[in-house]
This record gives structure tokens, C-alpha cells and sequence, in this order.
């Protein structure tokens, strides 16, 4: 999902330009919130007892009115109110890692109520406006990039940012292939050989990039706009993936498709009703 915007305004400059009593709200909220989701998680429920939630993200911004942002773009106090309410619900947020060994079932550290942080396609706002918040409070996520837009489009980070983030024991990685392609269009104009050809390229230069520049090995895949078929699932196995995420708006269960995890798509219009079926959903769905 792609948006060209010029450099960002900086968000210290942004906050101070806010009335005083806002920037004592945010603060006080905000490090509320981080403080409670960032907690150790405890193994204190069996795996059928877990109510897990996976968010994406993809760009924030420090406007505080929906006119201010896109349709995959939340404000800052949009952000941090969406946290407060899963920290009001009980929840933590944990790493993904941990939350995917209690898929696989070769561990279970997860708390009661256990929510994982996803920013997909590396968007600058994620450095310049997310980062600062997340870093302070040592709060786990993982990125999913698409690595032709890193250092080369407008609205993305540089590679030398996104070092910076992933130098970070709580900054996971993973792939949204090489260019963010939609998979439908692809094959309805390509041939059988020509689609399959395409699908291994993008998951394969992805992944190469990705280990290149990082240093560390990438087995994580974000399916881009949410496409995936059995198809698609059995190329990224055999590419060397173990887990992917689709936007499939539920919770991850034990007898999630380990290539299709499920996420909740955030946006800037997610308040209390939205929020409230999130947890409705989870607290019902131990299938």
C-alpha cells in the first residue's frame, strides 16, 4: 500500500506545537498503556485458553483528526487510545515468536490475554512518529517490508533506518514480498508457467534482500493486500517460509493455518465498537 508524501515533520516538533494540557494527556496515556502491554508474559493458561490478537498497522500519523490521515493511516492519539482499550481488556503485548511457538505448540509463554504488533510496508512514519513511542517502552513488533520500496520510494524508510529499528532484541522482520504485488492481477495476465515463475521471484529477491541487509534469516511473509490460495501458500513453503499472515479479521487459535494468520487491519476509524468486537470475538472463539 503505497502514499508518497514529502519528509515528515519531526515528532518532537509536532508534539510541542500541541497545547500543553494535550501533551500531558498523551504522556500520561500513552505511558499507561506501554508500561502495562509490555510486561513479561507468564505461562499461566493452557493454549485453548488464550485469547490472541494480532494488529497491523501500516503508517501513523501526528495529525489527531481523520482528515488528517489516510485510510491505512492512524493518528498518534488514535494509536494510543486503541492500546489503552486492550490494556483496560487485560491484554499484553508479546513478541511474535512467542506467539508462534505456542502455535506450533513446542512452547507457551503466552499470558491469558496476549495482543502482537505487525507494521507492514515500511513506512517512514513507522521510524519517524511509531519508533520513539515503542523504543521507550521496549514493546515488541515485527515489520514486513517490501524491500523495492526501502531507500528508493518517497514514503519509506531507508535501509539504514530500518537497521537502526531491527538492532533491537524487540524488532522482529519479516517479508511483504519484493514489490507489494496484487496476486489476482498477476495471474489473470500472465500464463500458468509465467504466474509461478513471478510468485517465486518476488518471494525469493524478498527474502535474499531482506537476509542481506539484516543480517538474520526471514522464514515470516505478509501476503500483500491479504491474497493467498493454496497455491501461493505452497510456493512460500517451498521458498523457505514457515509462517504467514493474511488480514483475515479473527483471532489466531490453535487451529490457525499457519500460512494464513490471521490480523486485525488498523485503522484511524477503529473506536470503542470496532475495539469491543475485536474482544467479543476472541472471547468466543476457542475452536
Amino acid at each position: 500500500m503505497n502514499e508518497n508524501r514529502g519528509p515528515g515533520t519531526e515528532m518532537g516538533q509536532v508534539i510541542a506545537a500541541w497545547p500543553r494540557r494535550n501533551i500531558r494527556r498523551l504522556t500520561v496515556s500513552l505511558a499507561a498503556a506501554m508500561l502495562l502491554l509490555s510486561v513479561p508474559a507468564q505461562a499461566d493458561a493452557g493454549p485453548a485458553q488464550h485469547d490472541v490478537l494480532i494488529l497491523v498497522y501500516h503508517r501513523f500519523s501526528e495529525g489527531k483528526s481523520a482528515h488528517d490521515v489516510g485510510s491505512t493511516t492512524v493518528s498518534l492519539e488514535t494509536f494510543c487510545s486503541q492500546l489503552e482499550f486492550f490494556t483496560a481488556n487485560g491484554y499484553r503485548i508479546v513478541p511474535m515468536a512467542d506467539v508462534l511457538a505456542w502455535l506450533a505448540g513446542s512452547q507457551d509463554t503466552l499470558p491469558p490475554r496476549a495482543l502482537a504488533l505487525t507494521l507492514d510496508d515500511g513506512h517512514r512514519s513507522v521510524f519517524e512518529i511509531a519508533w520513539p513511542m515503542l523504543k521507550a517502552r521496549s514493546t515488541p513488533v515485527t515489520l514486513f517490508l517490501y524491500p523495492s520500496a526501502i531507500s528508493n520510494a518517497s514514503y519509506a524508510m531507508t535501509w539504514n533506518q530500518v537497521r537502526e529499528l531491527t538492532r533491537s532484541i524487540h524488532v522482529g522482520v519479516g517479508s511483504h514480498t519484493y514489490w507489494h504485488p496484487n496476486f489476482k492481477t498477476e495471474r489473470a495476465r500472465r500464463t500458468p508457467a509465467d504466474y509461478e515463475r513471478f510468485v517465486r521471484d518476488q518471494f525469493r529477491r524478498s527474502r535474499a534482500s531482506l537476509e542481506t541487509a539484516m543480517g538474520k534469516p526471514v522464514q515470516w511473509l505478509a501476503w500483500p493486500f491479504g491474497i493467498y490460495d493454496p497455491q501461493l501458500e505452497a510456493i512460500a513453503r517451498e521458498e523457505g517460509y514457515r509462517y504467514a499472515f493474511s488480514i483475515d479479521a479473527k483471532p489466531v487459535t490453535p487451529h490457525s493455518d499457519p500460512m494464513a494468520i490471521p490480523r486485525y487491519l488498523m485503522t484511524q476509524e477503529c473506536g470503542a465498537v470496532c475495539l469491543r468486537r475485536m474482544l467479543t470475538q476472541a472471547q468466543t472463539r476457542h475452536d
